[in-house]
């Protein structure tokens, strides 16, 4: 299942040459995350006070393919991978109109309170499948 995530660049998503700068297309894959996980029904801020757990990024692999410019509209594509009991893997990609500007292999771990690895919540895996 994919999720999609729709946004438009601003200025001040640019850099010098009006291109899309590119440590905010981690932004943006970070933000189509968060709507991900809402769509899931899970309350993040909830997790963390009831369970004491909550999402980290342990690994980025990403790839620019072509640039982005201000007033694009985007579109950020999240799909599962891989899910452990204390790790999910996603695919992230960034397209305008179907074309490729960026793509990422995210990982993404469960901690604990004191920074340690812990399980994903068994309702947030239910809600994967």
């Amino acid at each position: 299942m994919t999720h999609r995530f729709g946004l438009r660049v601003y200025y001040e998503d640019t850099d010098l040459a009006g291109i899309v700068y590119y440590a905010n297309y981690l932004k943006f894959i970070e933000r189509a995350r968060s709507e991900w996980v809402r769509g899931l029904g899970v309350d993040q801020a909830a997790m963390k006070r009831d369970e004491g757990v909550v999402f980290a990024v342990r690994r980025v692999e990403a790839d620019y393919h072509a640039p982005a410019r201000y007033d694009d509209e985007l579109v950020v594509e999240t799909e599962v991978e891989t899910v452990t009991g204390a790790r999910l893997v996603l695919q992230q990609t960034v397209r305008r109109d179907g074309e490729l500007l960026f793509s990422a292999q995210v990982t993404i771990v469960a901690i604990g309170e004191s920074g340690a690895p812990a399980r994903l919540p068994a309702a947030f895996r239910r809600n994967l499948h």
